[in-house]
């Protein structure tokens, strides 16, 4: 064989990556959602607890004691509840956190502007995400398995450069939330965009 073929058959084939359409059509299949998840925070503490989704914009996370804290979305704003505080909890329009991304009423990862990343290792594709509106608040690294497609974990890069990791358990899709699971506490400082 001649050489130049031989340097050829002993490169590795390039990793495949899940395409975006594919992504996109899984993300919109999500209508509700339920998991337990392992938050991993940018110093490197550590948090589980169980999650809630329903889109469009709904999301829950009940963190595990000792911890006493609840973020919580209602499809407009994002309260963080902390039970230890004293303080009335601060809400902010959703749309101030890449989590905005996989909420939406549809989701099209091929949107221009939206995708900053595509890549795929054989095992993994990710995809950096942000809203091409609004990139100022920040990205997030969607990771996903092939066969079946599989949200498996996400990672919030936000404007200040932290990290925060979201390493999600099988989703259970599909029933029915009581809609308290995604109302926002009674006296939350709303804080809308200037």
């Amino acid at each position: 064989m001649a050489p130049a073929l031989l340097a050829v058959m002993a490169l590795p084939a390039a990793a495949e990556k899940i395409p975006l359409p594919v992504l996109s059509k899984y993300l919109n299949g999500i209508k509700t959602a339920e998991t337990q998840f392992t938050q991993i925070n940018d110093d490197g503490s550590k948090s589980t607890g169980r999650l809630y989704i329903q889109r469009p914009g709904k999301v829950r996370f009940e963190y595990d004691p000792p911890e006493q804290t609840l973020v919580i979305a209602d499809g407009t704003s994002v309260a963080i509840v902390d039970a230890k505080s004293n303080q009335r909890p601060d809400a902010y329009p959703l749309f101030r956190t890449p989590l905005s991304v996989i909420l939406a009423r549809r989701v099209n990862l091929n949107q221009a502007k939206m995708v900053t990343g595509h890549y795929g290792d054989g095992t993994y594709t990710t995809v950096r995400a942000q809203d091409p509106k609004h990139t100022e608040y920040g990205s997030i690294d969607l990771v996903f398995t092939d066969n079946p497609v599989r949200l498996s974990r996400w990672v919030i890069n936000d404007d200040n450069g932290g990290r925060t990791s979201v390493v999600l358990g099988d989703l259970t899709k599909g029933g029915q939330f009581d809609e308290g699971l995604f109302t926002l506490p009674k006296g939350a400082v709303i804080h809308r965009e200037n």
